[in-house]
């Protein structure tokens, strides 16, 4: 049995022939692929070209991008006619070879057009200006921080400010300003005395070196009541006495810190009557920082900030209420035994960490980080496709190996 055996394999091993190896057909089929790799890469440029002509007819469409990209998916259709006319034999090149032509045709479209759509070959976008006013309304006496992010893709070439109000129209020279690092800040020196209340309306006229303008609009107020203490009792406080602040809810848009200070002492935060209130606050002398039996003068603060977005710098100022209060305590242990009371603490909520018990009752702004997707995701998409193709295509390789 075993001897049979043993011819059997003998006869096997004498049946088995290597496969000649067909050197032109191998040749053939490479300069075929070579060809259409190359027919692909030319192609390529000359939709691209075309897909420019098409950026530039299409300004103003929010659906651009889309538009263009759907074209550029569309004319892969004609690669193969195209390699029809020019009679190329497709059967010399299987479906991952085809893959790879498709790819080139592709990445050789999306990165000549990305180029020729951006400075120094084509500009059709006007600066990106983003404009606030730090406060939005002061107190007379105070400055008013006019800060402003301006970007271009090709560059600034002027800037221009315009303020208007209390009569007088003020052209503000390049001197008085600063630009630096996108950001521009100029300080706006208002009335130390006033009745009632002034408003002045701005103009901030950005100007990048292909000649696209924006213009910024903007206002703010000096006023006498921008902050004041409505309370009519403010001598012989005990820790349980309520002092009402009020605040004009026009400081900023957004939330603002008020906080007050003793003989000029540490800072203390104040909470809202409510939360959601910006224009009602309330304190009691139970925070430390007072004393029992002593008198003070309380000066009245409200803290203006603001970051950009991606950027973490702080830009800040501060409104200090024209009015000095004199204020007394009364005979009560109980005052300026409660701990300050704290902000929002933004990195302990990250952490999944609960706020402290004397924090203020609003949150402040922060530094903020926002991820935009643009056409750069169409790539990543693009890539993530092409490669899962591609493997595929190779299990399928070893799979009949």
């Amino acid at each position: 049995m075993a001897k049979r055996r043993k011819e059997m394999d003998e006869e096997e091993d004498i049946d088995f022939h290597l496969p000649k190896f067909d050197e032109e057909k191998f040749v053939r089929k490479e300069k075929e692929k070579i060809k259409v790799t190359f027919i692909a890469f030319i192609f390529g440029i000359f939709v691209s070209i075309i897909s420019f002509g098409f950026w530039a007819l299409l300004h103003g469409n929010n659906l651009r991008w889309i538009l263009i990209l759907l074209f550029a998916l569309f004319t892969i259709s004609w690669l193969k006619y195209l390699f029809i006319r020019l009679n190329i034999n497709l059967e010399d090149i299987d479906k991952k070879g085809m893959l790879g032509v498709y790819s080139t045709y592709f990445f050789t479209w999306l990165i000549l057009l990305v180029v020729l759509v951006n400075p120094p070959f084509y500009d059709d976008t006007p600066p990106l200006v983003e404009v606030v006013t730090l406060p939005s309304m002061q107190e007379p006496g105070g400055t008013v921080e006019i800060v402003a992010r301006i970007t271009d893709n090709a560059g600034i070439q002027n800037i221009s400010l315009v303020i208007n109000g209390n009569g007088t129209t003020m052209k503000i020279p390049p001197s008085q300003y600063i630009f630096n690092n996108s950001i521009f800040q100029y300080t706006f020196y208002g009335p130390t005395s006033i009745n009632g209340e002034i408003e002045y309306n701005y103009s901030l006229i950005a100007k990048d070196i292909n000649g696209h303008i924006v213009v910024k609009n903007g206002s703010f107020w000096y006023s006498n009541d921008a902050l004041k203490i409505t309370s009519s009792k403010l001598t012989d406080l005990l820790s349980g006495d309520t002092i009402s602040i009020k605040a004009d809810s026009r400081i900023a848009p957004w939330n603002f810190r008020v906080y007050y200070q003793l003989d000029n002492g540490s800072e203390i935060n104040v909470n809202r009557n409510t939360p959601d209130d910006k224009e009602r606050y309330i304190t009691t002398p139970e925070y430390e920082g007072w004393e029992p039996l002593k008198n003070y003068t309380l000066t009245l603060h409200a803290e203006v900030r603001y970051y950009f977005e991606n950027l973490p710098i702080e830009f800040s100022n501060i409104v200090t209420d024209t009015t000095i209060y004199h204020v007394s305590t009364g005979d009560d242990n109980d005052i300026g035994k409660e701990p300050p009371l704290v902000e929002y603490n933004y990195t302990r909520a990250s952490i999944g960490k609960k706020q402290l018990p004397n924090t203020l009752n609003y949150k402040l702004p922060h530094p903020t980080r926002v991820m935009v997707p643009g056409f750069d995701i169409v790539l990543l998409v693009s890539a993530i496709v092409i490669t899962g193709f591609i493997f595929k295509y190779r299990k399928k390789d070893r799979h009949y190996r």
